[in-house]
């Protein structure tokens, strides 16, 4: 069976920020019986697109898995609906958990359930940032740019992001 390098992000802003973050990271580890390689520090990160919520928490973790992206993916929803995220809920608002997929090693898929690359992580400071506190120098697959170039060269009109205790 194959294993695979999976770099996922994680966030919240509604309860406690910080340990929905952990608990969904340790269940999707357990569920998905991975082994944790990495964890990003934790960042206070304004929020994108709608903007008149509450701070978000974010993190990025990288696991070993045997299983493959689409299983994956399907996993963390199980793990933020059982965290009591409403997956029908305004896009972009606030929630309890959001787990996402960034990069599976170099593999790309284009479904209509999953991206990857996460199509916008270039664009993301609030992913890139803790990114690059575990993986700097991993190449983007399709963008063929290292993840601390994309943090460098990234333009959200300085969106802020502030280490979490």
């Amino acid at each position: 069976m194959l294993a695979y390098t999976a770099y996922l992000a994680v966030g919240s802003n509604i309860g406690d920020r910080k340990a929905n973050c952990v608990n969904g990271i340790d269940s999707l580890i357990e569920l998905s019986e991975s082994e944790l390689l990495g964890i990003s520090k934790m960042y206070e990160t304004e929020p994108l697109y709608v903007e008149d919520q509450q701070w978000f928490i974010n993190a990025v973790f990288a696991i070993k898995t045997k299983r493959p992206p689409l299983e994956l993916f399907h996993i963390a929803k199980k793990v933020e609906t059982k965290s009591g995220r409403d997956l029908s809920a305004q896009r972009y608002g606030p929630r309890v958990l959001d787990i996402d997929l960034l990069i599976v090693d170099d593999i790309i898929v284009q479904s209509p359930q999953l991206i990857l690359p996460h199509p916008k992580l270039h664009e993301r400071r609030f992913v890139l940032q803790p990114f690059a506190d575990i993986a700097p120098n991993l190449n983007h697959p399709v963008l063929n740019i290292t993840i601390q170039e994309l943090l460098f060269n990234l333009d959200d009109k300085n969106k802020k992001v502030y280490s979490y205790p």
